[in-house]
Formats: C-alpha cells, sequence, structure tokens
C-alpha cells in the first residue's frame, strides 16, 4: 500500500526544511521516493545509452537537492520539477562522461517494461534544449517538466500559472519543434 503525503503535511515539511529542519527533508524525501523513481525510471526508459539503475539516479538526485544551499521549494510539484531537471543534468553528465571514455558500465536492467518507446540519444536531446532555450526558455522549461519530470499538465499548469489547454498547446509545439530539430540536427 501507496502512502500519501497530505498536501498541508508536504508543505509544512517543505517549510521545516527549508528551516534547517533535516529530520524533515529525510521524510520528505522518504514520502516522495515512489513518485521520484516514477520519474527516473520513465527517464530511463527514453536515455539510449545509460548505465544508471533507476535507484542510482533517485539517489544522486536526493543527494544534489539536499546538498543544494538555500534552496527554496515552493510546492510539491515545484520539487518534483526541480528534482526531474536534477535527473536530466545527471543524466546529460553521465552521457558526457561515457563519451570521454572516463566510464565503461554496462547497463543492467532488473526489472522490464511491456511497453518501450524508442530510445533517444541524450546528447542531442541536450543540444537541442539549449537551442530551444534560446528560441524560448518557457518551451524548454516545459520541456524538462513534461519530458524529464513526467509532470502532468495539469502539474504544469500549476507551477506555471497558466491554464492547462495553454500548456497543452504549448506542449505539443515543443514537442514539434524538438522533432524537428532532432532529424535535423546543427553539425557540431
Amino acid at each position: 500500500m501507496e502512502f500519501v503525503v497530505a498536501p498541508v503535511e508536504t508543505q509544512s515539511m517543505l517549510r521545516r526544511w527549508r528551516d534547517g529542519d533535516a529530520t524533515a527533508r529525510d521524510r520528505l524525501m522518504e514520502q516522495l521516493y515512489p513518485e521520484l523513481e516514477r520519474i527516473a525510471a520513465a527517464r530511463l526508459r527514453h536515455e539510449a545509452t545509460s548505465s544508471l539503475a533507476t535507484s542510482d539516479l533517485v539517489n544522486d538526485a536526493v543527494l544534489r537537492l539536499m546538498a543544494t544551499e538555500n534552496l527554496q521549494i515552493r510546492d510539491r510539484a515545484h520539487l518534483l520539477a526541480l528534482a526531474s531537471r536534477v535527473m536530466q543534468h545527471i543524466l546529460v553528465d553521465h552521457a558526457r562522461a561515457k563519451m570521454s571514455g572516463r566510464r565503461r558500465h554496462v547497463k543492467v536492467e532488473l526489472t522490464t517494461q511491456a511497453q518501450r518507446g524508442p530510445r533517444i540519444d541524450l546528447l542531442a536531446l541536450d543540444a537541442a534544449l539549449i537551442r530551444l532555450k534560446v528560441l524560448d526558455e518557457a518551451l524548454m522549461d516545459l520541456v524538462n517538466m513534461r519530458y524529464f519530470g513526467g509532470m502532468t499538465i495539469e502539474d504544469i499548469a500549476a507551477v506555471t500559472g497558466l491554464s492547462a489547454p495553454t500548456v497543452k498547446r504549448r506542449w505539443e509545439t515543443a514537442r514539434a519543434w524538438l522533432a524537428d530539430a532532432l532529424a535535423q540536427p546543427i553539425p557540431s
């Protein structure tokens, strides 16, 4: 049985964490761990060459979040979006390290997924996201929240203050732009 944290309790733990309460921080991370695992698993399904396990990605992200000074998290959705972005950076760093030959890992996957989408070259996606950021940083943020964070349209609307239909239209625009950018990358 999965325990769901009440929004009031989440806000209380976030406030206490900002005030320096490590116990509240640890409890919040423990409560959100299943959601963080879901986000990490979704990201790894789309990553072509990562040898990271889901738990490794979640643990690295949690450690980076906990080590960040003066972290100003507003609510659960904001924390999940931030964790998603941290996971993206970990995956990009990992892909770059593998490309430089410093790491030689073999991916071992203990669980399988019945439905698998096409794998995406994370370095090409990162390059496309950098280009998108130059054109429209809000679209790049939306992609990070939706693709890397696995956030719903409604969660993104709550974080950004936009309406759900607007977020949906902007998501479709971003997806189309990224599909084109990945199909026609700029040579380096």
